[in-house]
């Protein structure tokens, strides 16, 4: 077992579980219900990829490499594309305009599927 990575996948569901119901609850007539799917974009990616973190923690004894880039792209694919869609989402709530997070957000995107991509390859490598 990878402990960091099972711990940042449960915290990372909990995050979700908890920005969910901030979105589905919260956020109602305080922004558009375009705003408020995107948010839910971002919780949905989050749950996804906290998930995956997770098994993937769960079942690290049994690869034959190391998680350590895996884990890099899709924390930092998580953080950037989940968190710059929750700071759009609700820019006119802070008051603020963050036009300069749209880029953000395919960047982070990126991340993930190059860390999936770098899991995909490392298990048709592996031998087992």
């Amino acid at each position: 077992m990878d402990k960091k990575s099972v711990a940042t996948g449960i915290i990372f569901i909990t995050i979700a579980i908890i920005l969910g119901a901030f979105g589905a609850h919260g956020l109602k007539g305080l922004v558009s219900t375009e705003k408020i799917g995107s948010f839910e974009v971002g919780v949905r990616y989050q749950m996804y990829h906290g998930l995956g973190l997770f098994v993937i923690g769960l079942q690290a004894s049994k690869f034959s490499f190391q998680l350590k880039w895996i884990y890099f792209f899709l924390f930092v694919g998580t953080i950037l594309f989940s968190v710059s869609i929750y700071f759009l989402a609700i820019q006119e709530i802070l008051g603020v305009s963050l036009p300069f997070l749209g880029p953000i957000t395919p960047l982070g995107g990126s991340l993930l599927i190059v860390g999936w991509i770098i899991f995909l390859v490392q298990i048709l490598r592996s031998k087992v």
